[in-house]
């Protein structure tokens, strides 16, 4: 934990140990800084007055890693592209919900994506990667980074740990034949649109199997789907977690921003990279980012309550071939271990198909009354999609069939409507199957 002499960044009432949610009231901020202001002002402006061109050096001393910070000293304001007082006072309560040193804010969720996996890959890498993973993501990992000279190998969610072990062992053949290392480990769990889930304590373990020359490849986690409430990754061994804070943190489909949280040692590079490539947020989305973190608790446990209410009607519904939700695991399979283990709940998004193809999940879809149909998650409108031919439509057909994103799958993020309401809308679009 960084340690500070600032009493508004104290964690504790004594012994007794602050929950986040009561700290996203307050923590990193006091009214005495800004005029007396209860909530942090919108620091809209590109550059701060230093006091000395002494206290400039220093600040910029620190700021280019020129020389150690001493124990209770924090970096000084100097640009809004390096930071900036509303992106700070995120950063600090992002960290909380993470359970990080430090966290990072980005002007989406898939700058925090490419930022931080250029921070750590180079020419001649390995990346090792699940499947499947958010369209965006899928196209950065599959198209953009070969170009730079990164070779990847996969693994489907779905397949579990002898899916792992199988592109870690065609990792460790690659870079025994053709040199170079591997530079990270990445994961997206659970995964986008499936619910699959990866191990990510074994992904671990894959990445210490990979240690070479003092440097272990990070474990990156996209945990947009559960994150921050129903898991934290950085407790099973991950190294950076991301986000894309557009969904539950944002919460009101107004904004688009993303996170990276981590030790501060491992943050480092992605620091350095997010300000050589201007990929931090501005200071009016962390503005409104503060605002929704005041009820992102209350939100999330409205959506999942919300969303089992609604599956449990989707399982049973006989238009309905099956329901990809986390809170009906079999007990009896891999996932659900890794489920019990990783995550404190099954979140409220999830994907089912309807009996047919493109034609009846269409109807599906043009039918609904209540609900949005709409790409993006965890906003506090329910929002229906179709991956197949929209958030997935660039992954060959034939790679959607074996990770299991049908013509047939439809994807629903459950907002904090009436579950009766939704479940009404959804009863009469299954009339038109």
């Amino acid at each position: 934990m960084t340690k500070t002499n600032k009493p508004y960044k104290s964690r504790k009432i004594g012994e007794h140990e602050l929950a986040p949610e009561t700290m996203m009231m307050g923590y990193a901020y006091s009214p005495s800084l800004s005029e007396g202001s209860l909530k942090p002002p919108i620091f809209q402006t590109s550059t701060f007055v230093f006091k000395s061109a002494e206290e400039g050096k220093a600040f910029f001393e620190l700021a280019y890693g020129l020389r150690k910070k001493e124990e209770t000293e924090e970096l000084g304001l100097i640009y809004s592209r390096i930071n900036n007082p509303n992106l700070e006072v995120l950063e600090d309560r992002l960290a909380v919900w993470d359970k990080a040193e430090k966290s990072l804010a980005f002007a989406s969720g898939m700058a925090a994506i490419s930022t931080s996996l250029w921070a750590y890959l180079r020419p001649g890498d390995t990346l090792i990667h699940s499947e499947p993973v958010y369209g965006g993501s899928e196209y950065l990992i599959h198209n953009i980074l070969p170009e730079f000279g990164v070779t990847r190998f996969s693994f489907n969610a779905e397949d579990g740990a002898a899916g792992m072990e199988a592109a870690a062992e065609a990792a460790r053949k690659h870079v025994a034949a053709k040199g170079g290392r591997v530079g990270a480990v990445y994961i997206e769990t659970p995964a986008n649109p499936t619910n699959g889930l990866v191990d990510i304590a074994r992904a671990r373990k894959m990445s210490e199997s990979f240690e070479k020359g003092g440097f272990r490849p990070p474990v990156i986690v996209d945990n947009t789907f559960l994150g921050p409430l129903w898991q934290t990754p950085l407790d099973h061994g991950a190294d950076l977690v991301i986000m894309s804070l557009t969904k539950y943190v944002g919460g009101h489909s107004d904004l688009i921003a993303g996170s990276c949280s981590g030790s501060a040692e491992r943050i480092g590079p992605v620091q350095v990279m997010r300000t050589i490539l201007g990929t931090m947020t501005d200071p009016h989305t962390g503005w409104m980012l503060m605002r929704s973190l005041e009820t992102l608790k209350l939100r999330m446990e409205a959506s999942t309550a919300g969303a089992a209410t609604v599956a449990a009607f989707l399982k049973g519904h006989p238009k309905v071939d099956a329901v990809w939700y986390l809170g009906d695991l079999p007990r009896d399979c891999e996932d659900y271990e890794v489920y019990a283990r990783q995550c404190l709940a099954p979140g409220s998004t999830f994907s089912f198909e309807v009996k047919g193809g493109e034609k009846e999940a269409f109807r599906v879809l043009n039918a609904l009354k209540v609900m949005k149909l709409a790409v993006s998650l965890g906003g506090t409108e329910t929002l229906v999609s179709h991956p197949a031919s929209m958030t997935h439509s660039d992954v060959p057909p034939e790679k959607r069939a074996r990770l299991g994103i049908k013509d047939s799958l439809i994807r629903i993020s459950v907002g904090v409507e009436r579950p009766d309401d939704l479940i009404a809308d959804l009863a009469q679009a299954l009339e038109t199957v």
